[in-house]
């Protein structure tokens, strides 16, 4: 069998499964699309940024020719946006590329991950893709234990992933936290804040200040949720100078397609449609936290778009609700059998999730 022949930490991954699709579920259950209502994926409601879908239509022209592999525009663009010089940026096929270069980078069978207790999965799976070890350290009330988490590192710890708003839990750490920590942390250990839900902070840690005094980091946003351009998968890192050079080294030619670098050039700057988000996204959670306190339910107060709710049998709930055409994510793979994760929709949405949350009770 060639399985016989595949690296071994290959063989004991256990494959990410992502949110359900509105598609297969009409599928499977004979249900209408239009009437089926997706909060699993943490995606933008409100759709994508008016002048990203402008940009694409304008690009489709070009569809023969090959992308800027050196994303010149786009990263001119996110320097001048946040700040950082032009050489500190990396784009990549959303985020969740540049988390897999980090670990090409800095990851072998000898190397150590730290992450916290329920931090995003795709942390473990990518650690244990290189053979590296896992280190998970424990979340009091689910909000990372950066004392710990430094306390954890030694001479074999090369990446540590501090998601912040961290998902699926929704929670933040602060600041002064965060400088704590970072004193705290050795020269051959490279920091990666990832920061997929930052739009969404009204009053958000200042990471990129680390860049500019030289530390190892790498700060990791998206185009996906602010700017609703999720299927175009499209993100970026902001990096240390050492950290940036060795990703873009490591990254494969072209990995930002021209489409999506169109639309996130023109997305960035949408203020007005980011506003709308954020804004329907701080309404979306007021009614959510009210509605599960109204209940009794126990949830995580969240500061990104989505909240985690406890609900008896996680696993349960999402079959029924999906038989229903409501689409969640339960959190088995997270280790909280009892709990489901709701991403905030439109305010229709979020009400026929509670409609059928109290059909099911």
């Amino acid at each position: 069998m060639i399985t016989d022949y595949v690296n071994q930490f290959v063989c004991d991954l256990v494959a990410y499964e992502p949110g359900k699709p509105i598609e297969e579920t009409a599928r499977e259950l004979g249900l209408n699309p239009a009437d089926i209502v997706k909060l699993a994926s943490n995606e933008n409601p409100l759709g994508p940024s008016p002048k990203a879908k402008e940009a694409i239509v304008k690009v489709a022209d070009e569809a023969h020719i090959y992308p800027d592999g050196g994303g010149f525009k786009l990263r001119t663009a996110i320097s001048e946006k946040y700040g950082v010089d032009f050489k500190n940026t990396v784009l990549g096929n959303g985020s969740n590329e540049i988390i897999e270069l980090l670990c090409h980078c800095f990851l072998n069978p000898k190397a150590e991950l730290i992450a916290a207790e329920h931090a995003f999965v795709v942390y473990k799976l990518m650690a244990t893709l290189f053979g590296a070890k896992y280190v998970e350290v424990p979340d009091p009330g689910f909000v990372h234990d950066l004392d710990a988490m430094a306390a954890a590192i030694n001479e074999n710890t090369r990446l540590v992933f501090i998601a912040n708003p961290n998902n699926p839990t929704g929670t933040i750490v602060g600041e002064e936290e965060i400088d704590r920590f970072m004193a705290k942390v050795p020269d051959h250990v490279v920091v990666v804040f990832d920061e997929a839900y930052h739009e969404f902070l009204s009053d958000a840690p200042n990471t990129l200040k680390y860049i500019e005094e030289g530390k190892n980091v790498c700060v990791l946003r998206t185009f996906s949720k602010a700017q609703g351009l999720a299927a175009l998968r499209i993100g970026f890192g902001m990096a240390s100078d050492e950290v940036a050079n060795v990703l873009n080294k490591a990254r494969q030619p072209f990995n930002a397609n021209a489409v999506a670098q169109a639309a996130a050039l023109a997305a960035i700057n949408d203020e007005e449609h980011i506003t709308a988000t954020v804004d329907n996204n701080n309404e979306g959670l007021e009614y959510f936290h009210q509605a599960f306190a109204e209940r009794g339910l126990e949830y995580v107060p969240s500061v990104a778009n989505f909240v985690l709710v406890k609900v008896g049998d996680g696993d349960a709930l999402f079959k029924n609700m999906l038989a229903k055409g409501v689409i969640i994510r339960a959190m088995s793979g997270y280790k909280l059998p009892e709990w489901v994760r709701v991403s905030v929709g439109t305010a229709r949405e979020n009400a026929r999730f509670i409609e059928v949350l109290d059909e099911l009770s």
